[in-house]
């Protein structure tokens, strides 16, 4: 399901049509609450960057949303993970500038919306690659007009628009649950394969199976 097509169907269903940026908003709307419902690959990305000798502070992309994995990558290609913290942890385990301190980054703390703070102050510029949770670009702004959930499960975008529309419209109560039962079961499905198949495979976890009676 592309954009063109998304937006024939809502009207479709609805029996009305709405203003552009009216009907951008509720897909966006309904991808935002996907997006913070499933876990998808097509919500992850990675970058490389670089620390600077002496400076503790490490700009995140402008996309981050949060952080799966901060790791320095060693001269061998080893990848050394940063633990976790607080920014309290950092400030009180290594709160001396003095350059004897020094030393290579064990720990990562968020220090504001754009800016991690490590542990101990980097001694050298090294490579670090975060792996982090990030918007995709939305149907309604992809030049290709397509997006991975339009491709591959048109249903929860359909049913999450069509929730939002509903709600805008304030429509009678059992139209909204409709929708919202139809969103739920088309969600349930996309978890399956985001919180499930995608975290195992068949040589550890096995096949599913079914009883059969």
């Amino acid at each position: 399901m592309n954009y063109t097509q998304l937006v024939a169907d809502v009207q479709s269903y609805t029996e009305n049509q709405f203003s552009t940026t009216d009907i951008n908003t509720f897909i966006t709307q309904a991808e935002e609450r996907v997006f913070n419902s499933v876990q998808l690959p097509d919500l992850r990305r990675n970058q490389v960057g670089t620390t600077s000798n002496g400076n503790k502070y490490l700009s995140a992309p402008g996309d981050w949303l949060a952080t799966y994995s901060l790791a320095v990558i060693n001269s061998d290609n080893e990848y050394l993970y940063l633990l976790n913290k607080d920014v309290n942890f950092i400030r009180q385990a290594f709160p001396d500038t003095d350059p004897a301190f020094y030393g290579k980054p064990e720990y990562y703390a968020l220090f504001d919306d754009n800016t991690f703070i490590l542990g101990p102050t980097p001694d050298a510029d090294y490579t670090v690659e975060l792996h982090y949770f990030y918007y995709p670009t939305s149907i309604t702004t992809a030049t290709s007009g397509t997006s991975w959930l339009g491709d591959n499960f048109s249903s929860v975008l359909l049913y999450g628009t069509l929730l939002e529309a509903a709600t805008f419209m304030m429509q009678d109560e059992d139209v909204v649950a409709n929708y919202n039962k139809r969103y739920d079961s088309a969600l349930s499905m996309l978890k399956q394969l985001g919180d499930g198949k995608n975290r195992q495979d068949s040589y550890r976890s096995g096949q599913a199976r079914y009883d059969v009676k």
